[in-house]
């Protein structure tokens, strides 16, 4: 399935904010999250410094009720592990989205595709790779590096 210009904007936009971020989430890795309902971006965010909060639960704050139907662009797939915070994919069902458009797998052993099955099993519209893929791993080649070492 092609990318659809929208869907390829609107990942832009994520990705632009992960890369400003890029090198300053040590030890997560840098992400952008862009919802957008409507035609209207209703919410982004970006992984914080030292990585919290993650770009997910920016995005949502920020949107509030709007989220609910709308389209999330995350440049890597919503983290599906309780730790330092609730999984990212968790907070994404709860918002009750339509739809999840992922740039990226996450390769940590804790997320691997879990992210996003669970969106998927809510019955949440979700792709993965059709989007950003190359600069998604770009931005993350370090964490990759990193994850895939231990």
């Amino acid at each position: 399935m092609p990318d659809t210009p929208s869907d390829a904007t609107y990942m832009a936009r994520a990705l632009e904010l992960a890369w400003a971020q890029k090198g300053k989430t040590y030890p997560n890795p840098s992400v952008g999250c862009v919802l957008v309902r409507s035609g209207v971006i209703v919410g982004e965010g970006a992984t914080a410094n030292g990585g919290r909060p993650h770009a997910e639960t920016t995005a949502l704050k920020q949107a509030g009720s709007a989220a609910k139907g709308a389209t999330a662009y995350v440049t890597l797939e919503p983290c599906s592990h309780h730790g330092r915070t609730p999984p990212c994919a968790e907070s994404l069902i709860a918002a009750r989205i339509a739809k999840c458009v992922i740039a990226c797998v996450d390769p940590d052993p804790r997320v691997n595709w879990r992210g996003a099955a669970m969106l998927q099993e809510a019955g949440i519209d979700t792709t993965i790779g059709e989007v950003g893929l190359a600069d998604a791993f770009e931005i993350n080649s370090d964490f990759f590096a990193r994850v895939n070492s231990e």
